[in-house]
């Protein structure tokens, strides 16, 4: 399993956003990620500096919302649906995204579903349990 550390995350997101921004080649995984960073320009502030990026506390404390962890799930819902794991997952988020016209808004609402999903194996010490993951995203969609 890649597990990536904090620092890794963030000089990816930079480094697309460089990539995007000099219009150079990026690999597949770099690719899905511009389509989200392109989708956020609120974001183009903390990407354009990457020592900057390294050092910056997204803490719960300041109250601040973390653009590396909102792209990151964009990121990782983009993988869900496109490999279907969760299976159901894929037909769960096509609904949603027809109820509201915008898969960009399925995708937030999916984050609420992940991020409680998260919350909830860590605070139980228990896996993910993707049954409850998919029955949140479709409820959203009804």
């Amino acid at each position: 399993m890649f597990t990536p550390s904090q620092h890794d995350v963030r000089r990816f997101f930079c480094e697309t956003y460089r990539k995007l921004r000099a219009n150079e080649i990026l690999t597949p995984i770099e690719a899905i990620a511009r389509d989200w960073v392109a989708l956020h320009p609120e974001y183009d502030e903390a990407l354009s500096d990457v020592e900057q990026a390294l050092a910056a506390d997204y803490s719960i404390e300041r109250g601040d919302s973390n653009p590396f962890l909102h792209l990151s799930m964009h990121l990782s819902i983009a993988e869900q649906v496109s490999i279907d794991q969760p299976p159901g997952v894929r037909a769960a988020f096509l609904t949603l995204a027809r109820r509201l016209d915008s898969e960009h808004e399925a995708h937030h609402q999916i984050m609420e579903c992940l991020g409680q999903m998260i919350w909830t194996s860590q605070r139980d010490g228990t896996p993910p349990d993707g049954v409850a993951y998919i029955e949140c995203i479709r409820r959203r969609a009804m």
